[in-house]
């Protein structure tokens, strides 16, 4: 049976195929940077977008990357902490044939991480303990607890792999490890909204040990984010399931499963779910902690 996920296969487009596209790296609102050329302190007019849409037809073999201690494995980089881009995670699409995988998956000691799987399946071990995820699976991985990834099957394993340098805060133990399947979760349904708006939670909101959290949002055909919802949270989408119509900043944006936003701190977003079917989102936010002094 085919997976509800979408997942990318990679392939280039052929020539004869147009090249407008929805792909977008908006511009935002102007503020002031300073830089240096030739030792010399400049006063620049810089601009940092709001928002990206990259659609799943970007998605092809030459934009692939590999990583070190990965075999049979490559991945399409889709959010990276840049200025002007992703400030807070990374998220990697894997894809990793039958027998391969990495005994030294994670190697920055500071970075949690969650592994959500589209197709096939993997084997997580972790603390001498093997756990198989399958589509639909869900792990969260502590910083520093040296796990490790194989796809002992015999097809192809894709999946998202969401990266974060974990924020420690004294007095709060660093939280453990979780295995889990949104098949066997109950999703929170928002209020007044007659189940078309709800949230698939891996993590209780209550936890606040937890820096980030990564759920799945679901709209029935119709279903609507009603608001132009306006927060301190970056946020990740990549659509699984379904098409909608998205606001993104002023802009109402068409996306469909296989898409990926980002969206920065306070950028307005709402969404319209058209049908005919569900229309699914893998979301990340950052969550549970101070606001830091920096200089911008």
């Amino acid at each position: 049976m085919a997976s509800k996920y979408y997942a990318p296969r990679g392939g280039l487009p052929p020539q004869d195929q147009i090249l407008t596209d929805r792909a977008m790296f908006t511009e935002g609102m102007r503020h002031t940077c300073f830089g240096s050329i030739a030792a010399v302190s400049n006063l620049l007019t810089c601009q940092k977008p709001a928002y990206a849409v990259i659609p799943k037809g970007v998605f092809s073999d030459i934009v692939t990357s590999f990583l070190p201690f990965w075999e049979k494995t490559r991945l399409w980089v889709i959010a990276r902490p840049l200025s002007g881009f992703a400030e807070t995670f990374s998220q990697y699409i894997m894809e990793v044939q039958a027998g391969g995988g990495s005994d030294r998956a994670e190697l920055d000691d500071a970075a949690e991480g969650v592994v959500f799987v589209v197709e096939g399946e993997v084997s997580i071990t972790l603390d001498g303990k093997t756990h198989t995820l399958t589509e639909g699976g869900y792990a969260f991985l502590p910083p520093k607890s040296g796990w490790t990834l194989r796809n002992n099957g015999a097809t192809t394993a894709r999946f998202h792999w969401i990266r974060k340098a974990y924020e420690a805060v004294n007095g709060l133990d660093k939280p453990e490890p979780l295995f889990l399947n949104e098949k066997e979760i109950a999703p929170t349904v928002m209020p007044n909204t007659n189940g078309a708006w709800a949230t698939t939670r891996f993590v209780d909101p209550t936890d606040l040990r937890h820096d980030m959290h990564v759920t799945i949002v679901t709209f029935e055909p119709g279903g609507v984010i009603p608001f132009a919802e306006t927060h301190v949270m970056e946020h990740g989408l990549y659509v699984l399931e379904g098409k909608a119509v998205y606001r993104l900043n002023q802009d109402w944006v068409e996306v469909e499963a296989g898409d990926f936003m980002w969206l920065r701190a306070f950028c307005p977003q709402a969404c319209y779910a058209g049908g005919p079917g569900k229309f699914r989102y893998l979301l990340y936010k950052d969550v549970n902690r101070h606001m830091k002094f920096s200089r911008l």
